[in-house]
């Protein structure tokens, strides 16, 4: 194993192919509307993320019936998990977040995913989804979007909350015994290879229990395309990012799942996005690098000068 695979981490936890759902609702961030800040982080657009996404007045049912339809017959899968993929999925009032999440709760659905920040979780979100997850048996993972591990970074990129608040939110997310995910943009213009690092001995510490790594791109109309048509920025080039890459995984516990590597965004809407190259081309790339260097998931991994 090179590394753990999000695919066989789910065939491990399900004894069977499951896919990832998306369903969008209507939602925003408390880093727009001014509850935690104003204007968004520097790298998101009026959307979000939800570029494949179908439209928010579209019901969270036929949302999923629609995806499981295309799903089923490209990629023969049975189970799946929807997946509250764009903004804050748990900034809304408690009632709101989980009359979306009991709609979900269709045939051959095996897990409940929710995207959002570390500052919008509430006791009273996590109880509600405790009780869920009781009463209907389906798991809970929670995404959790950091970013950087680098407080400095997280100011500059007007992230809104710190490191702190993150560390927090894992730790009550697990309280209740729901799966942990965690977002990260390995390739930041402020971070450096040691931040790389010290981002994966963290997730390893906190026993996350997957990743998903971003890398960044620049949409058009947003304050980063601002810094990087103007030159404040660089990003680094793709040789610097594989390096960065396989600095995470040699550093980060061999049991956590790794969602992806690349980010996607369509081409008509960025200044910059994977090095002009698709994310295909440069997984296949990235992986004979692995192979090629035999590099192995956690082997500098160490918390003792005794290992």
């Amino acid at each position: 194993m090179t590394y753990y695979r999000y695919s066989d981490y789910l065939k491990d936890m399900y004894q069977q192919k499951v896919y990832k759902l998306p369903v969008n609702l209507p939602v925003t961030c408390p880093n727009r509307d001014g509850a935690a800040g104003s204007g968004g982080c520097i790298f998101c657009s009026e959307i979000g993320a939800g570029f494949e996404m179908l439209e928010v007045q579209v019901s969270v049912v036929e949302q999923l019936r629609r995806n499981m339809s295309y799903i089923k017959e490209k990629y023969k899968a049975e189970k799946f998990i929807a997946y509250f993929q764009n903004y804050s999925n748990t900034y809304l009032p408690v009632d709101e977040m989980m009359g979306f999440v009991q709609a979900a709760t269709i045939e051959n659905i095996v897990e409940i995913c929710l995207s959002t920040r570390p500052d919008c979780l509430s006791g009273a979100h996590l109880e509600a989804l405790a009780k869920f997850k009781q009463e209907t048996g389906l798991a809970i993972s929670i995404e959790l979007g950091l970013q950087s591990v680098n407080d400095e970074t997280l100011r500059k990129i007007n992230r809104g909350h710190d490191v702190a608040c993150f560390v927090h939110a894992v730790n009550k997310i697990k309280e209740k015994g729901f799966q942990v995910g965690v977002h990260l943009i390995p390739n930041l213009p402020w971070d450096t290879k040691e931040d790389i690092v010290s981002a994966a001995r963290l997730m390893s510490a906190l026993e996350v229990d997957t990743v998903k790594l971003h890398s960044l791109y620049v949409l058009k109309g947003t304050e980063l395309a601002r810094l990087y048509e103007e030159g404040s920025i660089e990003i680094c080039g793709i040789e610097e990012y594989y390096e960065r890459i396989i600095l995470f995984l040699r550093h980060l516990s061999p049991r956590i799942g790794v969602q992806r590597f690349f980010g996607r965004a369509p081409k008509d809407q960025t200044l910059f996005c994977n090095w002009s190259r698709s994310w295909r081309y440069l997984q296949d790339e990235l992986d004979t690098l692995l192979v090629k260097q035999n590099i192995q998931q956690g082997d500098r991994l160490k918390w003792s000068v005794y290992e």
